[in-house]
């Protein structure tokens, strides 16, 4: 069937209505409209008459060619009507109310497009095409104002993620608290009073984020220099919220640091880090639970040349007797010489830990009743450096 055309007389009717259309169209939208009934007023109203204008002049165009295919003249049109799409997302709105607004500003428009046709004389059959025309048009308007909602959303959210990333790089590095508001507010990010760590395996991620605080900032693997680790900074999880916060990440082999004002939360990091290399473990643990023990680590070269200063008595001792002699001292002052209760936790006879603690004071002699050393010793010992790993023939205790 062959397309019905606008005489140019015709179209030129329709082209000098355009602007009262314009306006019409807007009217009809503002009260049909709730989405729009409220803001859609000066510089936003004017600006939106134009790409309507724009727009009925672009159907105008392709009415008066006789054609459904956009083509060059429509162009403008669907560029308008993506902008517009992208403005959208730029006001936190769906397509919800465009859509609507393009349903009932192509009823409008059409009231009076008919209007002008049915003057001129245009035959029914001619006038049902351009209905057509009118509301195919329509349909093309909305898909290009729904890609570009679609890619400003996109956009905007891969924009805002790397905001956030960069926020969280600058926490971890520490940097100055000037610089990390100017950061948190680019962002868009609402700075919380406290900030924990937390260092979770990367597949658990999905999973530690789907039950912790919206504003939580996740740092992945590759961009915090841990092997396969994201590093989450969860708002807010300090005080009586801790237990939660370790009752809900208790199946997802975290490591949880303390708390710390947001700005300082690097010593979180560090802290949960530094628990992370000395402990291997599948289960979640607090660093609050670990105090003493990542002390007692944060130098393992000054750890390390205590032990050979304050063992030094048992250096010449074969590898079996030396290690049972750590291990019954390391009891016997953590339990402050209870002998039945080092005796249950080295699962000997008392009178065994009576013997080994005869060796002990032979070799150390008064050194024992010295606070100095003792403290030593329990620090070189309480670490739990004492290594087990002798042949089982070393272990076997003499006669007693």
């Amino acid at each position: 069937m062959t397309r019905a055309t606008l005489d140019p007389g015709t179209a030129q009717q329709l082209r000098d209505r355009l602007p009262a259309m314009a306006e019409e169209t807007v009217l009809a939208v503002i009260a049909e409209v709730p989405g729009y009934a409220g803001w859609l007023h000066g510089e936003m109203r004017a600006s939106i008459g134009q790409a309507v204008q724009m727009a009925l002049g672009g159907w105008v165009r392709l009415a008066e060619a006789g054609a459904s295919d956009p083509g060059t003249p429509q162009q403008a049109a669907l560029a308008a009507a993506y902008e517009l799409g992208r403005g959208e997302a730029r006001s936190g709105r769906t397509m919800d109310a465009l859509l609507a607004a393009y349903r009932v500003g192509a009823r409008a428009a059409w009231r009076t497009q008919s209007s002008v046709l049915v003057d001129a004389g245009q035959p029914a059959a001619a006038i049902a095409q351009f209905a057509g025309l009118v509301f195919a048009y329509i349909d093309e308007l909305s898909a290009a104002s729904a890609a570009g909602h679609a890619d400003e959303q996109a956009t905007t959210g891969r924009v805002r993620e790397l905001y956030l990333e960069r926020l969280g790089a600058l926490l971890v590095d520490g940097a100055p608290g000037e610089e990390l508001e100017a950061a948190a507010e680019r962002a868009g990010w609402s700075p919380p009073g406290t900030l924990t760590a937390v260092l979770v395996p990367e597949a658990q991620v999905r999973r530690a984020l789907a039950v912790l605080d919206a504003g939580t900032l996740r740092l992945p693997g590759d961009a915090t220099g841990l092997d396969e680790v994201a590093i989450l900074l969860v708002p807010d999880a300090g005080g009586d919220r801790r237990a939660r916060l370790l009752e809900v990440l208790q199946e997802r082999q975290a490591v949880v640091g303390p708390t710390r004002p947001w700005t300082h939360v690097v010593g979180s990091v560090n802290r949960a880090g530094r628990l992370r290399a000395s402990k291997a473990t599948r289960t979640t643990l607090d660093t609050e639970a670990h105090l003493a023990s990542l002390l007692t680590t944060s130098d393992p070269d000054a750890l390390a040349d205590l032990r050979a200063h304050v063992l030094s008595p048992l250096a010449d001792l074969r590898p079996g007797v030396r290690l049972r002699l750590e291990q019954t001292l390391r009891s016997w002052l953590l339990h402050q010489g209870r002998r039945d209760d080092v005796a249950a936790d080295l699962v000997v006879h008392p009178q065994t830990v009576r013997y080994r603690m005869t060796q002990v004071r032979e070799l150390y002699g008064e050194r024992l009743r010295d606070p100095a050393t003792v403290f030593d010793l329990v620090v070189a010992l309480g670490a739990g450096a004492v290594e087990p790993r002798v042949r089982s023939a070393d272990l076997r205790e003499p006669a007693s």
